[in-house]
């Protein structure tokens, strides 16, 4: 018995089929993966707008003045802790978040926004979850990892969880010491895919809190977005080398501007720049540490120690550049010779602070003359003299006509150089060239 030949559909039927077979492999291979996905990104860049923590609220520059001072000498001292080494005994501890500029993110899949400190002095990225036995107040709901599609755990074994020192069970848990408000903070880590603006990051480690051990967190953010220099911070976790900011001015409402990726450089320009070396401290490598060798006023170069701002063997010591501080503080010895030159210089009448909570130094400005000479300020960095703008240093109302130094006295030998005298300038960090660059830049019209 023959059998029939095979019909025409048949015939064609198995030739589309061989074709498919055949060109599938090239199909798939032209998929994107999540590394491409990430040299793509990095090539386009992220721009990400940042608010004042003050900017919605009703306050004069002077008010916004004392309320940035407040959270800069509470960041100033749990700092200062943190280099001595004054923790608790637990697992790690979260460096201070109490902060000074806000950036909108989404997390998940589908997105959910929130709000979240920028914090160059930290190095997890942070935000309460559900569900959450104790958590601390916020205006958004808790971000819940069941209602995201791109959500898993990380595992205990991963390096994340690793330079955490967190413990294993059913995937990484932690406990983290918040130094603001002395508040325990219990956790997991996660991945999830976040969002800036219209740049979405895929498989991003963070931490899940889930549980305020101790303490009331009522003054901290919901959730904190770490760039220091470790491990999980966003800077690290991007693996790219170059990030940027450009703060406006205190007087100012209107936003500043994070850069990541190719935009973290766009606008740089070498010729119009300062660049001085970062410094490392193996005891907190988080920290970006910068050396001051020297501060000149109005032409006079003070006399300070060359060991005054030195980074010292165990750790102490040292000036730190920090996007999160207000002011600059400086050590009392050369916080003390600042002051006199200025007061010295200037000869005017100095206001008496009755408020501890006020600036160091005002003056009181005579009445009816409109302007006043005020001496320069150059910060003498290795390689780089920066020489401020007046309104990066003084800062005047004119309403009670007193002038004061946006510069303060540090409480250890720490010193921190704050975020009101790098405004209108793009500084720009490279990690890989291990440098600090400002370049001056209207920042309002970024």
């Amino acid at each position: 018995m023959t059998s029939s030949p095979p019909s025409l559909s048949c015939v064609l039927f198995l030739t589309l089929a061989l074709i498919l077979i055949a060109i599938s492999p090239a199909l798939t291979t032209s998929r994107k993966t999540p590394d491409d996905l990430h040299d793509q990104l990095m090539k386009t860049g992220i721009k990400i707008t940042l608010n004042n923590i003050d900017s919605h609220g009703k306050f004069t520059k002077f008010e916004r003045l004392h309320r940035a001072m407040n959270r800069g000498r509470s960041r100033l001292q749990k700092f200062s802790e943190i280099v001595a080494g004054k923790n608790p005994n637990i697992s790690s501890a979260v460096h201070p978040g109490n902060n000074e500029f806000l950036m909108k993110l989404s997390i998940g899949t589908p997105p959910i926004s929130y709000y979240a400190v920028m914090d160059t002095g930290s190095d997890l990225i942070w935000i309460q979850c559900r569900p959450c036995q104790q958590c601390f107040p916020q205006p958004t709901p808790s971000y819940d990892p069941n209602n995201s599609s791109s959500f898993s755990t990380l595992s205990c074994y991963s390096s994340l969880c690793k330079a955490l020192q967190g413990s294993c069970d059913n995937g990484c848990l932690f406990f983290y010491y918040y130094f603001v408000d002395s508040s325990l903070f219990e956790g997991s880590l996660g991945n999830e895919t976040f969002t800036f603006g219209n740049a979405s990051v895929p498989n991003i480690g963070f931490g899940c809190i889930e549980d305020v051990v101790a303490g009331n967190g009522l003054n901290q953010p919901a959730a904190v977005v770490g760039l220091g220099r470790g491990p999980l911070s966003l800077v690290s976790q991007l693996g790219e080398p170059k990030f940027s900011y450009c703060l406006t001015s205190i007087n100012e409402t209107k936003p500043s501007t994070l850069l990541m990726g190719s935009q973290a450089s766009v606008n740089f320009s070498s010729e119009f720049s300062k660049t001085t070396p970062l410094i490392q401290n193996p005891k907190i490598p988080t920290f970006y540490y910068v050396s001051l060798q020297g501060i000149t006023i109005g032409g006079t170069n003070l006399p300070i120690n060359q060991t005054t701002f030195a980074l010292n063997a165990n750790g102490t010591g040292g000036l730190i550049i920090d996007s999160g501080t207000s002011m600059t503080y400086l050590v009392e010895s050369a916080f003390a010779l600042v002051k006199n030159e200025f007061i010295f210089q200037l000869k005017l009448p100095v206001v008496e602070q009755s408020n501890s909570t006020g600036p160091d130094l005002c003056f009181e400005l005579p009445s009816g003359v409109s302007t006043v000479e005020i001496p320069s300020l150059v910060f003498h960095f290795q390689d780089a003299d920066l020489d401020l703008p007046t309104e990066n240093y003084m800062i005047t109302n004119s309403s009670t006509g007193v002038m004061c130094l946006a510069m303060g006295v540090s409480s250890s030998d720490l010193s921190i150089f704050g975020n009101i005298q790098q405004q209108n300038f793009l500084v720009v960090y490279d990690l890989l060239e291990e440098t600090v660059s400002f370049m001056p830049t209207e920042c309002d019209k970024f």
